[in-house]
Protein backbone atom coordinates (compact mmCIF):
# COMPACT_ATOMS: atom_id res chain seq x y z
CA UNK A 1 0.00 0.00 0.00
CA UNK A 2 1.85 3.32 -1.04
CA UNK A 3 0.55 6.96 -0.84
CA UNK A 4 2.58 10.00 -2.64
CA UNK A 5 1.29 13.56 -1.38
CA UNK A 6 2.98 16.04 -3.86
CA UNK A 7 3.07 19.45 -1.05
CA UNK A 8 2.97 23.14 -2.18
CA UNK A 9 6.32 24.97 -1.22
CA UNK A 10 6.12 24.83 2.52
CA UNK A 11 9.29 25.84 5.14
CA UNK A 12 10.07 22.02 6.13
CA UNK A 13 9.22 18.78 4.69
CA UNK A 14 6.14 18.16 6.76
CA UNK A 15 5.11 22.23 7.13
CA UNK A 16 5.40 21.64 11.06
CA UNK A 17 8.04 24.77 11.61
CA UNK A 18 8.01 28.03 11.97
CA UNK A 19 6.09 30.11 14.91
CA UNK A 20 2.54 29.39 13.37
CA UNK A 21 1.86 25.76 12.23
CA UNK A 22 -1.03 25.60 10.52
CA UNK A 23 -3.62 22.68 11.86
CA UNK A 24 -4.41 21.73 8.33
CA UNK A 25 -0.41 20.43 8.42
CA UNK A 26 -0.61 19.17 12.00
CA UNK A 27 -3.99 16.82 11.40
CA UNK A 28 -2.07 15.47 7.53
CA UNK A 29 0.97 14.91 10.10
CA UNK A 30 -1.00 12.88 12.22
CA UNK A 31 -2.92 11.09 9.47
CA UNK A 32 0.50 9.83 7.92
CA UNK A 33 1.61 8.77 11.21
CA UNK A 34 -1.28 6.81 11.47
CA UNK A 35 -0.41 5.18 8.53
CA UNK A 36 2.73 4.22 8.25
CA UNK A 37 1.70 2.61 11.47
CA UNK A 38 -0.54 0.65 9.26
CA UNK A 39 2.18 -0.38 7.48
CA UNK A 40 1.24 2.01 4.46
CA UNK A 41 4.28 3.56 2.88
CA UNK A 42 3.75 7.63 2.59
CA UNK A 43 6.13 9.57 0.45
CA UNK A 44 5.74 13.51 0.66
CA UNK A 45 7.28 15.71 -1.79
CA UNK A 46 7.81 19.26 -1.28
CA UNK A 47 7.90 21.65 -4.21
CA UNK A 48 10.08 23.88 -2.78
CA UNK A 49 12.74 21.40 -2.17
CA UNK A 50 11.86 18.52 -4.71
CA UNK A 51 10.98 20.55 -7.81
CA UNK A 52 12.24 17.66 -10.12
CA UNK A 53 9.95 15.37 -8.09
CA UNK A 54 6.74 17.03 -9.90
CA UNK A 55 8.02 17.42 -13.13
CA UNK A 56 9.40 13.66 -12.86
CA UNK A 57 5.70 12.58 -12.56
CA UNK A 58 3.59 11.71 -15.31
CA UNK A 59 0.63 12.43 -13.56
CA UNK A 60 1.73 15.66 -11.61
CA UNK A 61 3.46 17.17 -14.01
CA UNK A 62 0.59 18.31 -16.57
CA UNK A 63 -1.57 18.64 -13.19
CA UNK A 64 1.00 21.70 -12.16
CA UNK A 65 1.71 22.84 -15.92
CA UNK A 66 -2.30 23.51 -16.86
CA UNK A 67 -3.51 24.77 -12.82
CA UNK A 68 -0.35 25.91 -11.40
CA UNK A 69 0.47 25.72 -7.48
CA UNK A 70 -3.57 26.23 -6.52
CA UNK A 71 -4.01 22.56 -7.60
CA UNK A 72 -1.26 21.37 -5.18
CA UNK A 73 -1.69 19.47 -2.93
CA UNK A 74 -1.78 16.42 -4.84
CA UNK A 75 -2.56 13.11 -3.23
CA UNK A 76 -1.51 9.93 -5.21
CA UNK A 77 -3.51 6.62 -3.80
CA UNK A 78 -1.96 3.40 -4.97
CA UNK A 79 -0.96 4.97 -8.34
CA UNK A 80 -3.71 7.14 -9.05
CA UNK A 81 -5.05 10.79 -8.81
CA UNK A 82 -7.00 11.01 -5.28
CA UNK A 83 -7.05 14.26 -4.50
CA UNK A 84 -6.17 18.06 -5.87
CA UNK A 85 -6.21 20.68 -4.30
CA UNK A 86 -6.49 19.73 -0.27
CA UNK A 87 -5.19 17.22 2.03
CA UNK A 88 -7.70 14.18 2.11
CA UNK A 89 -8.67 13.44 5.70
CA UNK A 90 -7.33 10.17 7.39
CA UNK A 91 -10.50 8.16 7.19
CA UNK A 92 -10.78 9.17 3.39
CA UNK A 93 -7.40 7.62 3.10
CA UNK A 94 -8.01 4.21 4.82
CA UNK A 95 -11.13 3.78 2.79
CA UNK A 96 -9.45 4.01 -0.36
CA UNK A 97 -6.97 1.78 0.82
CA UNK A 98 -9.16 -0.72 1.95
CA UNK A 99 -8.08 -0.43 6.06
CA UNK A 100 -9.45 0.32 8.85
CA UNK A 101 -8.90 3.32 10.86
CA UNK A 102 -7.08 2.87 14.53
CA UNK A 103 -8.97 3.84 17.24
CA UNK A 104 -6.01 5.86 18.78
CA UNK A 105 -4.04 7.56 16.15
CA UNK A 106 -0.32 8.81 17.07
CA UNK A 107 -0.25 12.60 17.37
CA UNK A 108 2.46 15.06 16.04
CA UNK A 109 4.52 16.50 18.94
CA UNK A 110 5.33 19.78 17.79
CA UNK A 111 8.22 21.99 20.24
CA UNK A 112 7.84 25.55 20.87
Amino acid sequence: MRIEIYDPALCCSSGLCGPNIDPVLLKMNDAVLALKKQGVEVERFNLAQQPKAFMGNPDVRPLLTKNGKKILPITIVEGKIFKTGGYPSYEELCDALGIEPLKIKPITLVKR
